[in-house]
């Protein structure tokens, strides 16, 4: 029978849990850093994506946020610098409140930015390290420091994957290349689907399980789920092709919403693709005609290459929803995606879809390991228990679930609108993560979301049906 833990050892473990979480706030910083030195020094003020502020904004807001979360509530500090801790406090949502219009010229230098980036750091560094080594009963808004510090630190790795999305829209010119292991595997892939047997799974995190979460991933409840098939694969560029080659961007039969009892929410996703003449991914060039297959090309990070064929495709919400219908199918539920993903034959659930081990380079394409998608076949071990590839890493995956509370939802009362103000029927659920996801998000709980028309996050989808139906793919 193993000893009981003495308050030496306590303090042993307390002493390691405080480091790492350092350590992974350094980490958190490089990972930032890393991305804003991709772009170059001339091109600092540019806004990529029309929804979003210009870089620089986010230079200061990565410090600004943990300063605003720490200065007060933690360490008691004055600001040094209030003007710069408002300017650069909230990030805008993609079509969230009408497109920002402000200048180049209405931000300060990025000498001044980096300056007040670099004090922040130091003090938080000095008042964070302090602050650790005193008890570890006390608590801030009626949680431990450690939960504030995942929050800082995972909160710069969501920036640290969204920040890519908005460099990956950037000319190529204005970028510093940096070394992508490109994989351009061509063999043949053929689509099968998966039959999931009705059970039931297990969504969000138990209070009492002590492990961090986010306020949406709160609290754990248990759904019981019918049977249904699923793709073995995310749909791929090649799957979407041949779409795009039916004439599928044309046909508003696959572009309206059935369900929807107002001709308005109806004809939404059309009137939005037709309004703004999108004919095909965001991440696709159309040269020539677009008639040959080799009229399609793909604009990576750092250079357009061929459209690979097996790479998962990435596109808005919309985009799936059409696909899916002319398929014959549907997005799944995040509930169906849950159990795809983390149920087994036996009624006993994963950690991960592979089993309880943790990712690591050989399971996926994660974690910041490679700027690009591989192709959909690229990890085999990284596979349900049901027999489902690839659903951790490679691309977010779009569900049909509106972005909502579990039942027992408590907003963080240090960050309110981190969820709650997008719990407004206009976002969805997306599950998985992408090569820019760091690991500590690929934990079954997280939750991501975005709006159905935004199309530049690294995301794509997989179908489902029913078992006994018929598609247009294999099956």
């Amino acid at each position: 029978m193993p000893m009981p833990a003495t308050q030496s050892d306590l303090a042993v473990i307390h002493d390691v849990d405080r480091r790492d979480l350092l350590d992974r706030l350094v980490i958190a910083r490089q990972r930032a850093d890393e991305l804003f030195a991709v772009v170059k020094p001339d091109s600092l003020y540019e806004r990529p994506i029309a929804e979003r502020h210009r870089i620089v904004f986010y230079i200061g807001h990565l410090e600004a946020f943990d300063w605003n979360l720490f200065r007060g509530r933690v360490f008691n500090r004055d600001s040094f610098h209030p003007g710069f801790d408002r300017l650069f406090a909230f990030g805008i949502d993609p079509v969230g409140g009408g497109l920002p219009r402000d200048q180049p010229s209405d931000w300060p230098s990025i000498a001044a930015v980096c300056d007040y980036v670099a004090q922040v750091r130091n003090i938080l560094d000095d008042e964070l390290a302090d602050a650790l080594s005193v008890s570890s009963d006390r608590t801030f808004d009626g949680f431990p420091l450690s939960t504030l510090l995942n929050v800082a630190i995972e909160h710069r790795l969501m920036h640290a994957e969204t920040l890519a999305y908005m460099v990956h829209q950037l000319p190529l010119d204005r970028k510093i290349p940096q070394p992508d292991a490109l994989n351009f595997d061509s063999s043949s892939l053929v689509g099968h689907s998966v039959d999931i047997p009705s059970g039931s799974i297990t969504l969000g995190l138990s209070r009492s399980s002590g492990v961090f979460g986010w306020d949406n991933e709160f609290e754990s409840n248990v759904v019981n789920v019918p049977s249904f098939a699923i793709d073995e694969h995310k749909v791929t560029n090649g799957d979407y092709l041949d779409f795009i080659a039916d004439g599928g961007y044309d046909d508003r039969e696959f572009w309206i919403d059935s369900n929807s009892t107002h001709d308005r929410e109806q004809d939404r996703n059309w009137n939005w693709k037709s309004e703004h003449r999108i004919s095909h991914p965001a991440f696709w060039i159309r040269r020539g005609n677009g008639n040959s297959n080799n009229d399609w090309f793909y604009r990576t990070m750092f250079e357009e290459i061929p459209l690979p064929k097996n790479w998962p495709v990435y596109v808005s919400q919309a985009e799936a929803k059409a696909y899916a219908r002319w398929a014959g199918k549907r997005l799944p539920s995040e509930a169906e995606w849950q159990r795809a993903a983390y149920a087994t034959p036996g009624g006993e659930e994963r950690d991960y879809p592979w089993g309880n081990q943790a990712p690591t380079a050989d399971l996926g394409n994660f974690d910041f390991a490679n700027w690009s998608p591989a192709p959909v076949n690229a990890f085999p071990r990284n596979q349900s228990a049901f027999g489902v590839h690839g659903m951790l890493g490679n691309g977010w995956e779009w569900t049909s679930t509106e972005f909502s509370p579990f039942p027992g939802f408590q907003p963080f009362p240090f960050y309110r609108g981190y969820s709650a103000d997008f719990f407004d029927g206009k976002h969805f659920v997306m599950k998985g993560g992408s090569a820019r996801t760091a690991a500590t998000m690929l934990r079954r709980t997280f939750r991501n979301w975005f709006q159905p028309h935004y199309q530049y996050m690294y995301a794509g989808f997989r179908c489902v049906r029913q078992p006994s139906s018929g598609d247009r793919s294999s099956t």
